[in-house]
């Protein structure tokens, strides 16, 4: 018992710093004797000094970080106080707050693509297409979209809706085969009024926000009932195609008709103006034959005579007149 008590001693002394050297230890080279330095007492007041030091440091790089912001060039800070806003930044650099006091919500500057869920909608022809669009938006007024929508997610979900109630006004007052006919589609026009519409209704709530352009990308029929669709529409094609061919039939027979009957007044018209004008010209020509012949009657009796020789004599022609006949007097070479 006094062996433990001697120990508990010598433990207790080297733990305070009181003893002088160790016991000497054996090792295969020989007895060595290691003596030990005098330590003194631990100082807590140097550790919690460097403990404070390094907590003044760490509060003040938080305070620091938790005070400076940084804008980048394509997003707008709106900085909040309590919930509310009091200022935004438009300008990209580092700036300023109060630190644990306000709050920076940031919001995208460049124009954003929603892709708006599929819907149904019923056509004026009672028929029901299922509706794929999308919206492509911007933010124009920061502030105004915190303080009204409070988030950037509530905003598009409030943008969708006016987007559907405004499409489904527009296609319900046209056919199907309007909207889906390359030819006579009214899409360019549906888009163009719809977005006009919904920045309306956007602007109403003051949301800051404004749709560039909406489109609609795909328009589809319900799986259940787009066969009976596709056949009676081809049904009601194939019956606008026959009127359109009776139509044309019937356009065809009368133009041709109306065709024929102002040519046959043309032919009529231009022979009579021909026939007036052959007989003007034939008794102007007797107008003129009289006036020259009157002049001069013997030669033009020869001119006549000459002209008959023209139409009669030929190179095996025969004549048989008698000599004392006019009319031979000038082939035998008789001229008085």
């Amino acid at each position: 018992m006094d062996q433990k008590n001697k120990d508990l001693d010598k433990f207790l002394n080297f733990l305070s710093g009181k003893s002088k050297k160790a016991a000497p230890t054996d090792n295969n080279s020989g007895d060595n004797v290691v003596k030990m330095e005098k330590k003194g007492p631990l100082n807590p007041k140097k550790y919690l000094s460097i403990a404070i030091t390094l907590t003044i440091v760490f509060a003040a790089a938080i305070i620091i970080f938790a005070n400076v912001y940084i804008v980048k060039e394509s997003e707008y800070a709106v900085v909040r106080q309590f919930g509310e806003v009091v200022k935004f930044e438009r300008d990209p650099g580092l700036k300023m707050k109060i630190p644990f006091i306000q709050s920076v919500t940031r919001l995208p500057k460049n124009q954003m693509t929603y892709n708006i869920s599929e819907e149904e909608i019923n056509t004026k022809d009672k028929k029901r297409i299922i509706i794929d669009n999308y919206a492509v938006w911007r933010i124009t007024d920061p502030k105004a979209l915190i303080s009204n929508a409070g988030t950037l997610s509530k905003a598009e979900t409030r943008m969708e809706e006016f987007i559907y109630s405004v499409i489904r006004t527009e296609l319900g007052q046209l056919r199907y085969d309007e909207i889906i006919n390359d030819e006579n589609s009214s899409r360019g026009s549906i888009n163009d009024r719809v977005t006009e519409r919904v920045n309306e209704l956007l602007q109403n709530d003051k949301y800051g926000v404004e749709v560039v352009d909406v489109r609609i990308r795909r328009t589809d029929l319900p799986a259940e009932n787009e066969q009976s669709v596709f056949t009676r529409m081809i049904s009601e094609r194939e019956s606008t195609a026959q009127l359109y061919l009776s139509e044309g039939d019937a356009d065809k027979r009368r133009i041709e008709a109306q065709t024929d009957q102002q040519v046959q007044e043309m032919l009529a018209t231009a022979n009579k103006q021909a026939s007036i004008i052959q007989a003007e010209g034939e008794a102007e020509a007797a107008k003129i034959y009289n006036k020259s012949f009157s002049q001069d009657p013997e030669f033009y009796s020869l001119y006549r005579t000459l002209e008959s020789y023209k139409k009669t004599v030929g190179e095996d022609t025969v004549i048989i007149l008698p000599a004392s006949s006019p009319y031979a007097k000038i082939l035998s070479g008789y001229i008085k």
